[in-house]
């Protein structure tokens, strides 16, 4: 029976396993579409579910990884024929579904979007699932009125794969931004993706004011707790921050005073099941709006049987950008 390699995470009486080993094709689920997988990459969500950090797998065993870009392998699929290229994040894959640091993935025709023209797979997975919810981020600040004359716009957690994809974009659209890291030896890496300012992640993590002074039109989150907070406190007028992580925690310890005294919204980012008509637009927005040099800039690329130990290493902040997984 035909075999291919898989990083699979198991689980018994004595703990959670994770192994590179060969995984059975006739063992994939349900799906009207095989994929033939060459690219992936390491989101949050990915070093969260390898060191099992936090309940991520939710079935056993689970092919590990939420993103991948490929080309079809066999379809039944009415939008799908062999050789096509696609791109497929979220959906449960590397949760409920067999996921993406295979050789080969089978899923529902319904969740692939079209490789845009002009974009290779690796500069698919360079940007991922990361970059496309920094993508849905934007997205959701200009239509709540965030435009590039209103202000400064804050990106937290600013040298990971959201942040740096969130820089790379806001300031190509003419946003000035003030990127926060708690990694102030990168302020030269996200000058070059164009940061305005670089400050320290320190400044968000006090005791939060109900209202701080007014210093940002717009955020980009991906800390959540006191960080959220204190981003929201200091939101000018009318302002809106998008809301797309927990690195910093799941709490919001605010008020309501930056919603009802300074009309401020928070936008909730959901990438996993975003429908796939948002999906496509963000994709698309990716293929014209961000800066490929500066893509390169922060991508560096690793093959299938290192993932395993390099995967914990973005939990604890040590990785920079995006790191691209050669499926081979």
């Amino acid at each position: 029976m035909p075999t291919f390699k898989a990083i699979v995470i198991d689980k018994s009486e004595s703990g959670q396993t994770v192994a590179l080993k060969d995984f059975d094709e006739n063992e994939l689920m349900g799906g009207d579409v095989t994929v033939r997988v060459s690219h992936s990459t390491i989101n949050y969500k990915d070093g969260l579910a390898i060191t099992g950090k936090a309940p991520v797998v939710r079935r056993f065993p689970m092919i590990a990884g939420i993103d991948f870009a490929g080309i079809v392998e066999q379809s039944a699929h009415p939008d799908w024929k062999p050789g096509d290229p696609v791109i497929c994040n979220g959906w449960g894959m590397g949760e409920t579904h067999l996921g993406a640091y295979a050789q080969k993935a089978r899923v529902k025709g319904d969740w692939l979007v079209r490789l845009p023209q002009a974009m290779s797979a690796r500069e698919a997975m360079a940007i991922g699932t990361a970059g496309y919810t920094a993508m849905l981020c934007v997205m959701a600040l200009e239509q709540a009125g965030v435009t590039p004359d209103k202000g400064p716009v804050i990106v937290t957690g600013a040298a990971g794969g959201v942040g740096s994809v969130a820089v790379a974009l806001l300031s190509q659209l003419g946003y000035p931004v003030v990127a926060s890291t708690g990694r102030m030896q990168e302020a030269d890496y996200l000058k070059g993706l164009g940061a305005s300012e670089v400050i320290d992640r320190s400044e968000f993590q006090v005791p939060v004011k109900p209202l701080a002074r007014e210093r940002f039109a717009g955020g980009v989150d991906s800390v959540g707790s006191t960080t959220l907070a204190n981003v929201l406190s200091m939101t000018r007028y009318g302002g809106a921050v998008a809301a797309c992580g927990l690195a910093g925690g799941m709490d919001l310890p605010a008020s309501v005073a930056p919603f009802i005294l300074r009309g401020v919204s928070l936008l909730g980012i959901d990438s996993v099941m975003c429908p796939l008509e948002r999906r496509v637009a963000a994709w698309k927005r990716l293929g014209t709006d961000l800066d490929r040099q500066k893509l390169a800039a922060m991508t560096a690329e690793i093959p299938l049987d290192r993932v395993i130990e390099t995967a914990p290493s973005i939990l604890g902040g040590g990785v920079r950008g995006r790191i691209v997984v050669n499926i081979g």
